[in-house]
């Protein structure tokens, strides 16, 4: 019967030409297989061609059972019925009928005369109608109807069950056959031994027809007990269970469906279809469960969400919580050692325990946004963190870590300069001290000796030349008290650790010098008493004595010179000691002249004597040095001269490393620094999101793979403070300057991967098309004057005036508060995306969750436990129990469940 009956071309037995296609101008709106308009043609069941419309070839009765069937279960609706299709059309009375029973609509008033007219007349108004319902009618007139052609009252009945039975099935995009063939696959598609493709062979062993039934009232058949070689029982039950509680008449005959290969499909299909629209209650509602499952699956996965935020932002914060007072403690430790020990658990902490948090921060905010982009999506309240633990707080938190943490290593490296400072003094301390202690070592008893008093003039004259002398030597060592003085003040005021030692170590020596002073100058009084009685002197040995002294002390103090300790932190500063001790050498020369003379006057001493035949005393009375003494001295110079060229020497080629680890680090530094402020620029390319998520994706990966370049980096910073170097002046970038600068990096890119992500889920969510994302991308661009991503109120109204809004000062107010809930003043894309999603998508309300769980509870005001389990999956059943309250309305009952205030709870109209 015309197109829709399972073949492209159309045999007939004398009405249209055999082996000419009908035309199929298909109009899109009616569905898959139903040409527009229908055209009815007579059914042909000649022997050699099949049935018109591509019929395969059944057997004649069966049609004639079922369509008679089917009239019969409308015609009853109006108090009457047909025995024979051929012979009860003629008069065109119950065809008329027939049509305003299935249609719901009034035809016109019939002819009531007997003659073949008033028949034809009537059947005219019939055929009249169904052409007004866009069915084309081909070579059929109401004579053959009248006349009780049986093939083209055949068509006839086929073409208005196709109308009106069958084409208005929609399943999925698809209807009237494909529809309605997509509906019994996709309920009969969990049950064993049955495979739905076709309505003929499909149908044959009556298990498809059971599990229709079973699937809407599963009271109804126990499928368990069905077996597939019994298919005359199977086919019995259905129709038997069908005709009993579903008010579908009998149409077929199992016999004739199981002994016939290919079972008319046209009897299927019409048999078929009254179980679809038997049914069409039960797929409400299933629509209706499946909503509501949709809703409670996206509110029971942003939970989730939200207790994982939960969770991670307490942990992160407690980390902080017990970091801070670690780097809030600056109790100094009294070893170079032990301070190196701490600054060694902070490079741990920097390098180990501090990455997975920054990762976990980072964390933190994407699945914040994501979770806020997916509520906003869903029409859900924006999610509020326990108080204290908002993105803000843990920004905040964070902020005071890394402002501890740059004072605790600020105050690091200051103590390790302070200690070094003070292990150098300490130790230069200690030199001079015991230098000075050696020397005053038996200086009191020998000022405190009266020996002058029973000496000669000669030996009055040389203690008083020997002590003249002895003064002169103390006079040069009143500059090293003074040194081991200002020593001491200066590690007391860098709270040497040791302190109380040297404080009693440094007022003996100032007491013991006082004490020395006093000594020598009663020792000069009382020589000056007697120097009056005493008039020879030897001025050889006293010549020598005043030569031999300073140049003695010169020695002593070119020795200690020598042997001084040194700190320096630069080229320049050793270069300077350097040039200091070539000076020093080129007075070598002159100083050896000076040896030389002093030792000529014991060599002229020792020839007056020979000369003379003086017998010495082989000791100088003016002073303890003698020409050994100086020889030995001298010796002890020479050999520390090379010894401190070698130090000197070693030390300029730890600078000239140190200066290497310098430039090594400006070298990486110089780029690195550039590198990562010019990749802080992440911009996405114009193009499609996922292009742009591409091109990020790929822009991360080149930043991860970066990476080895700051590990590097690392690793010569740790060089460099191993090495004790604080100071760089071949570079303005710091370590801490590229950690934050690559911390910044990383943190930015993958928020600008969020922002596009969260684009991509707004576009998905909403169905905004590629080219409208592109638009609203390229209107923000527009008004985004300052280029930094965000627009002005300003420029934000003028973007929406050249959208099309007409905007006043309180809509425009309301917009604001919209996109700009926080007051910022500015308005940044995802705000704006947000606001034009909600302007041209529709999402799910609470009044529409209200109605699905309305028609789950067939119109009552409240719904129970068993509806519930029975409509809903097990999960979203029990999830809706555990949070519904009870209902409390007049038309209460025994455990009946509120779900208008779970509706409304869902999207925070109300608490749940």
């Amino acid at each position: 019967a015309g197109v829709g009956l399972g073949s492209p071309r159309v045999r007939c037995g004398g009405y249209v030409r055999c082996g000419q296609p009908v035309p199929t101008n298909t109009n899109p709106g009616a569905g898959v297989g139903i040409a527009q308009p229908l055209l009815l043609v007579p059914l042909s069941c000649s022997p050699g061609g099949g049935a018109v419309g591509g019929l395969s070839k059944p057997p004649h009765h069966l049609l004639l059972q079922t369509f008679t069937a089917w009239c019969n279960s409308h015609l009853r609706k109006a108090g009457t019925q047909i025995e024979n299709i051929e012979e009860d059309f003629r008069n065109g009375l119950k065809l008329m009928l027939l049509l305003e029973v299935i249609s719901g609509e009034r035809l016109p008033k019939p002819d009531k005369g007997k003659m073949r007219f008033h028949k034809i007349a009537n059947v005219n108004k019939a055929l009249d109608f169904i052409s007004s319902k866009g069915v084309k009618l081909v070579s059929i007139g109401a004579e053959e109807i009248v006349d009780g052609n049986l093939k083209m009252t055949l068509g006839m009945i086929w073409t208005i069950i196709l109308r009106f039975a069958i084409q208005d099935i929609s399943v999925e995009e698809t209807s009237a056959k494909e529809g309605l063939l997509l509906w019994c696959q996709r309920k009969t598609a969990p049950y064993r031994n049955v495979n739905v493709q076709n309505f003929h062979i499909s149908w044959k062993d009556g298990l498809a027809l059971c599990a229709l039934i079973h699937r809407h009232r599963p009271d109804l058949i126990d499928y368990a007990k069905l077996r597939k070689d019994d298919p005359i029982g199977n086919l019995n039950t259905a129709f038997e269970v069908a005709e009993k509680y579903l008010d579908i008449p009998k149409m077929l005959d199992a016999e004739d469906i199981v002994n016939t290969p290919k079972p008319d499909e046209k009897a299927i299909m019409t048999y078929v279809s009254c179980f679809y629209h038997a049914f069409a209650g039960a797929e409400q509602a299933e629509t209706a469960a499946n909503r509501i499952c949709k809703v409670l699956a996206v509110n029971q996965e942003n939970e989730k969400l939200m207790e994982e935020y939960e969770k991670l932002a307490s942990e992160l914060l407690e980390w902080i919580r017990r970091t801070i007072p670690w780097l809030e403690n600056r109790v100094a430790e009294k070893s170079m050692s032990a301070m190196r020990r701490k600054l060694e658990d902070f490079r741990d902490y920097r390098r180990v325990h501090k990455p997975p948090r920054v990762q976990e921060k980072c964390q933190l905010e994407i699945n914040f946004n994501t979770l806020q982009t997916k509520l906003r999506l869903s029409n859900r309240p924006a999610f509020m963190p326990s108080e204290g633990k908002m993105v803000s707080d843990i920004a905040n938190a964070w902020k005071g870590l890394e402002q501890v943490e740059k004072g605790y290593e600020e105050w690091l490296l200051t103590e390790i300069r302070r200690l070094e400072r003070l292990e150098h003094l300490a130790e230069k301390f200690k030199q001079k001290a015991m230098l000075h202690e050696s020397w005053t070592r038996g200086k009191e008893e020998m000022l405190s000796q009266r020996d002058y008093e029973s000496a000669s003039l000669m030996e009055v004259r040389a203690l008083m030349r020997k002590h003249e002398a002895f003064e002169s030597d103390l006079a040069a060592h009143q500059d090293r008290v003074e040194q081991i003085a200002a020593i001491a003040q200066e590690l007391n005021e860098l709270d040497y650790h040791d302190a109380a030692s040297v404080n009693s170590r440094c007022q003996a020596i100032c007491d013991q010098w006082d004490t020395l002073g006093t000594l020598t100058q009663k020792r000069r009084d009382a020589l000056e008493r007697v120097e009056k009685l005493l008039e020879t002197i030897d001025q050889l040995y006293l010549e020598f004595a005043k030569r031999a002294a300073p140049f003695n002390n010169w020695m002593d103090g070119a020795t200690e010179d020598l042997q001084d300790m040194f700190i320096v932190h630069s080229i320049e500063e050793i270069q300077s000691l350097i040039t200091a001790h070539e000076q020093f050498k080129a007075t070598l020369p002159e100083a050896d002249k000076e040896r030389m003379a002093i030792l000529g006057i014991q060599n002229e001493i020792q020839k007056i004597a020979q000369t003379y035949g003086i017998k010495l005393s082989g000791v100088n009375p003016y002073t303890n040095l003698s020409h050994l003494d100086i020889a030995n001295k001298w010796d002890t110079v020479k050999q520390l001269v090379p010894h401190r060229d070698q130090t000197l020497q070693e030390e300029l080629a730890r600078q000239q490393a140190n200066e290497r680890l310098r430039r090594q680090f400006a070298a990486q530094a110089n780029v690195l620094g550039p590198w990562i402020q010019t990749k802080m620029e992440v911009r996405a390319p114009v193009g499609s999101l996922e292009d742009q998520m591409n091109h990020l994706k790929q822009q991360e990966q080149n930043i991860i793979n970066y990476k080895a370049n700051i590990d590097k980096l690392e690793g010569d910073h740790q060089l460099i403070q191993e090495a004790l170097v604080f100071d760089n002046k071949h570079t303005s970038y710091t370590m801490e300057h590229i950690r934050v600068g690559w911390e910044q990096l990383l943190t930015t890119i993958a928020r600008t991967i969020n922002e596009v992500e969260n684009q991509i889920l707004t576009r998905d969510a909403k169905g905004i098309s590629q080219e409208q994302m592109n638009e609203f991308r390229a209107s923000f661009n527009h008004f985004d004057r300052k280029r930094n991503g965000m627009m002005d109120p300003d420029d934000f109204r003028a973007c929406l005036i050249s959208m099309g809004y007409d905007l006043g000062e309180v809509e425009f107010a309301r917009i604001m508060m919209l996109v700009d809930p926080n007051s910022t003043g500015v308005v940044t894309f995802q705000a704006f995306i947000d606001f034009m999603t909600r302007e041209t998508a529709e999402t799910d309300t609470a009044e529409q969750v209200v109605a699905s769980f309305k028609i789950l509870a067939s119109d009552k005001n409240y719904i129970t436990v068993e509806e519930l389990r029975r409509e809903l999956p097990p999960e979203q059943a029990e999830y809706c129990i555990s949070r519904m309250t009870k209902y409390s309305g007049a038309d209460t009952v025994s455990g009946a469940l509120d779900y208008v205030s779970f509706s409304s709870a869902l999207y925070g109209e109300s608490d749940l």
